[in-house]
């Protein structure tokens, strides 16, 4: 049986070198480049078919999307929200572009590699802490002393808080990274079965396929939807600040 987690190598397709760094073109990239086209050119067909008052189909699509994460924004944020707008959808489309193109056979999935989910999860940890020291000043540092606690217990409760903030941006990546990589170990190991057992019982793995393959498909919203409510109420937690 061939390993299923074969999928998830990575092998130079196109050998690129820049200034010393290896800058190869591999599945990832490809993937990267699919997800992003794909967000683009949906976004473009909404755009160039004409915005009217009583929208068609794909307008209507297209707002209900948009209405969609602008309320995420403005339930976990905000009112100073809206100027996060453009991260948060940009964020939230590009990861569910990315978790379907890797359903495609023989694509590949770029958050089930904890280098990407962590290079998410750092950089939106990167920016509260900006956000925050900009809105609240040293004042911030305030977020590790929850609100009424006692005194005696300050000490105790900051390496608790320092603790937790840092294990945010660990949990943020790992879970879409064990999510998306789970899922596809699953799909891998019931298609070996399928293709390795006998024709007259091949087809009970393979009709397991199907249907985990349509829960992947919910599970790719689902991890998209989790990863930016949390960085919006990650967010939303540095500019109330309790």
């Amino acid at each position: 049986m061939e390993n299923p987690l074969h999928h998830f190598e990575l092998h130079p397709l196109v050998h690129l070198t820049l200034l010393g760094f290896d800058i190869s073109i591999n599945k990832a990239i490809l993937a990267m480049w699919a997800g992003l086209a794909t967000v683009f050119i949906l976004f473009m067909i909404v755009v160039r078919g004409g915005l009217s008052l009583v929208p068609g189909k794909i307008q209507s699509l297209g707002e209900i999307s948009v209405d969609f994460i602008r309320d995420m924004v403005n339930e976990y944020i905000g009112a100073d929200g809206m100027k996060f707008f453009p991260f948060i959808a940009t964020l939230f489309f590009f990861i569910l572009a990315c978790n379907l193109v890797g359903l495609i056979p023989g694509s590949y999935t770029l958050t089930s590699q904890l280098a990407v989910t962590g290079a998410f999860a750092g950089a939106i940890f990167i920016l509260t802490l900006i956000v925050g020291f900009a809105k609240h000043g040293l004042h911030f540092l305030g977020i590790l002393v929850p609100p009424g606690i006692p005194k005696v217990l300050i000490p105790l409760m900051v390496p608790i808080e320092i603790i937790s903030q840092l294990a945010r941006p660990i949990s943020l990546s790992v879970r879409l990274f064990a999510n998306m990589t789970a899922g596809h170990t699953v799909l891998g190991v019931l298609f070996a079965l399928a293709t390795a057992t006998a024709l007259w019982i091949g087809w009970m793995p393979f009709g397991f396929t199907i249907l985990i393959n349509g829960l992947e498909m919910f599970i790719a919203f689902i991890q998209a939807y989790i990863f930016t409510t949390l960085t919006c109420v990650y967010i939303g937690d540095v500019i109330k600040l309790h």
